[in-house]
C-alpha cells in the first residue's frame, strides 16, 4: 500500500538548541549542508506521499519561505502561531486539513540515514507493515545501538508478534520510537482541541493491544543541542564513506 498523505511535526520551539534557535528554527538548522526537515520531506517524497501538512510557530516567517520553495510535495500549512498545541493537539489539528485515511507522521528533527538503495525504504516498509484492521498504529522503531544523539532510553518493548508495550528492563527486545507513525487519521477523531501529548494517544493504542512496531534499516539521528550537530555530521561522512 503506498501511503500519499502526512502530517509533520515541526512547530517545537528547540530551546535545547539555543542560541542556534534564537534566529532560526529548529527544522532549518542544516546538518550535513542539508536543513533537518528535508530530511523528513524527502523521505516522505520517495515512499509516494504527495501531500503533506506541516505545522510552524517558532520563526514561523522563515518556516513558511523554506516550505514554499519546496516542490516535491503539496506543502499544507497548519499554523500555531497564535498558539502551540503540543505535539498531540498539532497532530490532531493538522489531520483536519487532510483527506480521512491513511497517513504518515514524522517528526522533523528526526532521520535516518544507511538505507538499502535495493530494498523498499523505511516509510514503504512502514506502509506496508501497517494493518488497519489490528493496529491504531504502526510504529517505526529503531534498537539503541543503530542511534546517534539519543539519550540512551528506550521507549517500548517490541513483542516478536509485532506489538509494542512500555519499555521495563525485564521485557522482551527494547526499542527506541524512531519519529514514524503509519495509522489512519480516524484514530484521532475523538481528540480534544486544546493543547495535549501525543503520549496519551500511544498508551490508549497500547490498552487495546493495537500499538506495533517495525524495526528500522539504517541508522537514525536525532540533533537535540548545538554540540550533536558534529556527532551527527561524523557519522553521515562514515555511512557516505561506505555506502
Amino acid at each position: 500500500m503506498t501511503i500519499k498523505q502526512a502530517m509533520v511535526l515541526a512547530a517545537g520551539l528547540g530551546t535545547r538548541m539555543r542560541p542556534i534557535t534564537d534566529t532560526i528554527p529548529k527544522p532549518l538548522v542544516k546538518i550535513a549542508g542539508k536543513a533537518m526537515i528535508d530530511y523528513s520531506l524527502d523521505a516522505l517524497a520517495e515512499a509516494g506521499v504527495e501531500r503533506a501538512v506541516v505545522n510552524v510557530h517558532h520563526h514561523a516567517d522563515q518556516m513558511l519561505a523554506h516550505l514554499s520553495s519546496y516542490k516535491r510535495l503539496d506543502i499544507i500549512i497548519s499554523d500555531e502561531s497564535e498558539r502551540l498545541m503540543n505535539n498531540g493537539g498539532g497532530l490532531a489539528k493538522g489531520l483536519k486539513l487532510l483527506e480521512p485515511g491513511p497517513v504518515f507522521v514524522t517528526n522533523a528533527d528526526l532521520f535516518w540515514i544507511g538505507e538499502d538503495p535495493n530494498q523498499p525504504s523505511n516509510l514503504r516498509h512502514l506502509a506496508g507493515f501497517h494493518d488497519a484492521g489490528r493496529m491504531d498504529m504502526a510504529m517505526l522503531c529503531v534498537k539503541l545501538e543503530d542511534t546517534t544523539g539519543h539519550n540512551g532510553k528506550n521507549d517500548f518493548n517490541l513483542s516478536d508478534d509485532g506489538k509494542l508495550a512500555r519499555y521495563r528492563d525485564e521485557g522482551p527486545s527494547p526499542v527506541v520510537y524512531a519519529g514514524a507513525i503509519a495509522m489512519d487519521t480516524s484514530f484521532l477523531d475523538d481528540a480534544p482541541d486544546d493543547a495535549f501529548n501525543l503520549n496519551i494517544y500511544f498508551d490508549k493504542a497500547i490498552a487495546r493491544g493495537r500499538l506495533y512496531g517495525t524495526i528500522l534499516k539504517g541508522h537514525w539521528l536525532t540533533v537535540g543541542t548545538p554540540d550533536a550537530i558534529g556527532e551527527a555530521e561524523e557519522t553521515i561522512r562514515r555511512y557516505r564513506t561506505f555506502a
